[in-house]
């Protein structure tokens, strides 16, 4: 901010398949529909921003009320509506899956010689940590922070246990969390302008920050749930978010501690969360079904739709499978949830949380099964 201008996944066999790999990040939808049409899906193509940066403000929109518990009407498009100004969705860098940015970002020196419309200096407040510069300041990231903003702000976006201004994911709970102060409601127009007034003191800024997100407001938000008990599956999924990856973990009761271990060595004894089926168990039990233990297992339950339909065979609510051989229900090792548009609702591996997933996040698609 340029304040200077202003068990299934225990899989076939408990001790020895391999755990849920899902390499592409995309997560979290954004809750908050403030003045968007809610029911209307969009995608990053339709939005004209890259995939992974689309991603990266969703992140924020769903993690922010996990800091700011009073924050009302954060959305996809208000911190779309930033990083539009601030970098162009970081235009001419590459987006990694993870979300780090390369080559990093960074703005003008912030000597006070007027390069940029900076005429005030800045010395170095990060040791030229995020900026490179051990002299002055420089705003960093695709929400270009000055590092001593993104000190106080700083989120674990991506949960890799490092918090960048130059990861996406990171930069934007950040940017969600300074907009939010301390329990904005920005689905009021007048709320979200002050918001932004604050990331930059220019009224000129906000009104081209507002130009964006009122463009993107008018492209719709994510799909609306499904009703009855599909809509039960799918909002008890959702909302365990966050929740970790626990190696044998959770149930229709809801996440538990597992047990060890993983391919990769975890203990899930440790961990209390869900692997993919005990999340799909726990969804589908509020539906009243009870989905036995294993991916495999729960294969064989409802209605099965082969991999050779493909995707477009599939509907909210279904159950999705990832095997070895897609026509061998004994090899599959991985279980997720139906989303529409192309994703699910997914535990995926150890280290990991429940988030939002495509459904080609993983290579070996399996088919699905319909229960509802």
């Amino acid at each position: 901010m340029k304040r200077w201008q202003k068990l299934g996944c225990l899989g076939v066999l408990l001790m020895v398949a391999a755990c849920c790999t899902a390499p592409v990040l995309v997560v979290a939808a954004a809750r908050a529909r403030g003045s968007a049409t809610a029911g209307s899906p969009v995608s990053a193509a339709a939005a004209g921003i890259p995939e992974r940066m689309f991603a990266a403000y969703l992140t924020g929109a769903a993690q922010v009320t996990a800091y700011v518990p009073g924050c009302r009407g954060m959305r996809w498009q208000v911190l779309a509506g930033i990083a539009r100004v601030e970098s162009d969705h970081a235009a001419g860098h590459l987006v990694g899956a993870s979300g780090d940015i390369s080559p990093i970002i960074t703005g003008p020196r912030l000597d006070g010689s007027g390069a940029g419309g900076n005429t005030t200096a800045i010395p170095d407040t990060d040791g030229g940590r995020w900026d490179n510069d051990a002299a002055y300041d420089r705003a960093v990231g695709p929400f270009q922070f000055l590092p001593e903003t993104f000190r106080a702000y700083g989120k674990d976006g991506n949960k890799d246990g490092t918090i960048s201004p130059h990861n996406a994911d990171d930069a934007a709970v950040a940017a969600a969390v300074y907009l939010c102060g301390s329990g904005r409601n920005l689905g009021d127009r007048e709320q979200l302008r002050a918001a932004i007034h604050t990331y930059n003191l220019s009224w000129a800024y906000v009104d081209d920050v507002m130009s964006g997100i009122d463009r993107y407001d008018a492209l719709g938000t994510a799909p609306a749930l499904p009703s009855g008990n599909v809509g039960a599956v799918v909002q008890a999924a959702l909302a365990q978010q966050g929740i970790p990856y626990s190696w044998g973990g959770g149930g229709p009761e809801g996440p538990s501690t597992g047990i060890c271990c993983s391919p990769g060595g975890q203990d899930g004894g440790t961990v209390v969360g869900f692997d993919c089926s005990g999340l799909t168990q726990y969804a589908y039990a509020k539906a009243g079904i009870m989905l036995p233990r294993t991916a495999a297992e729960q294969a064989g339950a409802g209605r099965r739709i082969p991999a050779s339909a493909g995707f477009g065979a599939l509907r909210p609510g279904d159950l999705i499978f990832y095997g070895y051989s897609p026509t061998s229900d004994s090899t599959i090792h991985h279980v997720g949830i139906y989303l529409g548009d192309g994703k699910m609702i997914n535990a995926p591996r150890p280290g990991k949380q429940v988030r939002i997933d495509p459904v080609t996040a993983m290579p070996d698609y399996a088919g699905g099964a319909r229960l509802l």
